[in-house]
Order: structure tokens, then sequence, then C-alpha cells
């Protein structure tokens, strides 16, 4: 076994075994801009064991929470991928420093414990929410909240859904490059409830100078819209009537949104986030038809047909499939893809959310992503993706 598998059998066997402190990350020799350490230390929140990760930039720190096998993979990434070359793996009987050499190796230095285990690992402050109600026009006039900015009881659950929103896409936006005016557009807006929100994240939150179209078909909620955006003073905040298939940006983006977008359309506005050179892609896709469709047309036999004959099976296994490619799609060309469970509101069930962050792949690895798809869809009897067409691949 190399050492660098052992380090990370070791760091398994810690948390296993309720010795795991901490771990730090250190020697950055990445492209991420101003990021210097990353430290993380188990959490239980909601009696849940998780890890903890501080990301420590130049000027600030940003935090984000993993599952523990989710966590592990996030650390393997930061290493081989994003470009820490040290590790350090503090436990209650050792500390066990993993270190990536001139040579191309890694190596593993044993030394004696230096840090204490904490006497609790409860999550236990208040959480914070991305955005308040204090002071918001747009609540005020969507029914979410009065003139005090308490939110109504019957409201509770959407406003849950919009701080759940930006909490998911609040490390990501902080790590957008600096520019004068970020350039985003919101398709498929509706009544724009998470269109405002991440307006006013950007502007008043971040302070990031933004110019935000949301594109919506139905001509009163765009009027809608528009009123209670001049009434909140959101000066660069625009909504227009169009579909998503035929709305053409007027420049290169910066954030592409479409949630909720149905079937295909999904596939044209990931389309025109990566012709349009977006930094960031976010989608909830729904409606998953055209891969179903051709999942049933063509009956494939393979090992999973004992499942894919019940129709509510099939139609879970083409929405994975479905949105797998579409990851890939986006990997092919240099974005790096999460996906996360989100809640849409009372009434609807929890979506997949797919982010895709511009980073760069290499020839290699964009020809291991068409091999991929290529056999993806052979096993399952797909002739083809849309958003393949679309792209031209």
């Amino acid at each position: 076994m190399d050492n660098y598998a052992a380090f990370f059998d070791k760091i398994r066997e810690s948390i296993q075994q309720e010795e795991f402190i901490k771990i730090s990350l250190g020697d950055y020799n990445g492209t991420e801009l101003y990021l210097k350490n990353v430290y993380i230390k188990p959490v239980i929140i909601k009696r849940e064991r998780k890890l903890s990760f501080v990301f420590r930039y130049k000027t600030q720190d940003i935090t984000q929470n993993f599952e523990i096998d989710t966590g592990i993979v996030e650390i393997q990434g930061l290493l081989k991928v994003e470009g820490f070359r040290v590790a350090t793996l503090f436990t209650e009987t050792e500390n066990l420093l993993c270190q990536f050499t001139k040579k191309g190796i890694w190596s593993l230095r044993r030394e004696n414990p230096t840090a204490k285990k904490p006497v609790i690992l409860a999550h236990d402050k208040q959480k914070v929410r991305k955005l308040d109600s204090t002071n918001k026009v747009y609540l005020r006039e969507l029914k979410l909240a009065d003139a005090r900015g308490d939110v109504y009881k019957n409201a509770q659950d959407k406003w849950k859904q919009i701080n759940h929103y930006i909490e998911i896409l609040s490390a990501i936006l902080q790590r957008l490059p600096q520019k004068d005016t970020l350039n985003v557009v919101d398709m498929g807006a509706g009544k724009g409830y998470l269109t405002f929100a991440l307006y006013d994240y950007l502007v008043h939150t971040l302070q990031r100078r933004t110019s935000l179209v949301g594109v919506e078909y139905r001509k009163d909620l765009v009027d809608l819209c528009n009123q209670i955006a001049v009434k909140s003073n959101f000066k660069d905040l625009l909504f227009m009537r169009g579909a998503i298939e035929d709305y053409q940006p007027q420049s290169d983006l910066d954030i592409l949104i479409a949630l909720h977008a149905c079937d295909t359309a999904t596939d044209d506005a990931i389309a025109k986030g990566i012709k349009h050179g977006a930094d960031l892609i976010v989608v909830a896709p729904c409606c998953h038809k055209q891969i179903r469709r051709e999942m049933e047309k063509n009956k494939t036999k393979n090992e999973l047909d004992f499942l894919l004959k019940h129709g509510i099976f099939m139609e879970r296994q083409a929405e994975m499939v479905t949105d797998g490619i579409r990851a890939l799609i986006m990997e092919y060309f240099g974005y790096q893809t999460k996906v996360f469970q989100f809640v849409s509101d009372a009434h609807t069930a929890k979506n997949v959310l797919v982010v895709g962050e511009k980073k760069f792949a290499t020839e290699q690895k964009r020809q291991e992503i068409l091999e991929k798809i290529k056999s993806t869809k052979t096993y399952f009897g797909i002739d083809y993706h849309y958003l393949e067409q679309l792209m031209g691949l």
C-alpha cells in the first residue's frame, strides 16, 4: 500500500475509533486566488457526526460541512486535484504528516501527539442565516413578511427555501473572479423569490456590483417582478419576457441559473451558460422526459432491467442518468460539478441541484468523459442526449 492510501486509511480508522481530532492542509500550490489553508474538524449537527471544513483565504474564512464519506473524498480532491501538498492528521495517539515530495511521491512521517480532543463536538452555535428579513421591500411585496420584517407563519417554508438556496451557493459565489460587474441571468425566474434573494445577497452582502436579468414567459409575473424591483431600488435587476430556448444573452455571463426548467429546457440553459463562458452554472432539473423516452423505446437488456420494468423505478433511473450525463458534459467543458439536495418548497418534493464551477479539463480527461458518456448511453439504450446535440458532441 502506498503512503497516500495509508494516510487515508488512518483517517478512516481514527474517525471510526473516535481518536480523530483534526486535519490541517497547507503548502498550497493551486489556482484558487488567496486560498492559504484548509482546516477540518469533527462536529455533530442534528445528532449526526460530520466533518466541518474551514477554507482560510487571505481576508476571510469560508465554512462548509460534509458527510463523513463525502468529506474524505473532498480532502482527496484538495490534495490530488486542487493543489495542497501537505496534510497533517492529528489524533489522540499521534500526528501523521503526509507530504508531496520533490520526487513526486507522497511521504509519511509520524510525530508525537500535540492536539487535545475537544470535550464537546456539538455544533451548538445558533444558525446564522445568509439573509435576514429586516427592511426587505421585496419580501413584503411578495407577501412573505410584514412591514417589520417578521416572516408570516404560512411563508416559513418559502423563507427556509430561500436561505437554503443562498447557503448552498454562498461559498462558490464568494470564489467568483473579481471584475467590475457580475453578469447574471436567471432563466425561468417565476415569481422571483430566489431571483430577488440572489441579487440582494450579491449586492448587499458580498458587495458585488451585479447586473441580473430574470427571464420568465408569463407576462403578468414579469410585470409584477419589475414593479417590485423598482420599489426595492434594485437598479440593475430587470425581468424580461421570453422562453429559455429563445433567450440570447447580450454578453458573456458570470452566473447562469435555471431552476425547475422542464425537460430539455434545462439543457438549453446549460448550453447557453457554457457557450457564454459562465463561471457558475446552477440548475434544478425537472420532468426528465427525453432520456426516459429513449430508454423505454430501446428496452436494452442489462443487469438493471428487472428494476426498469417498473414505471416508478424507470422514472427515477431516467432522472439520474439524465442529470449524470449533464454533469459529465459540463465536466467535459471544464466545469467542476457537485450535486446537492435542494428543498423546493412546502408543496414540492426535494429536487436535485446541479452546480458547475468553471475550472479546467485536460484533453485526456475530456476523452475519458466522452468514453464514459458513450458507454453509459450504450448500457441504457440511449441514442442521444439533447445536451450533446446542443454542444455538438
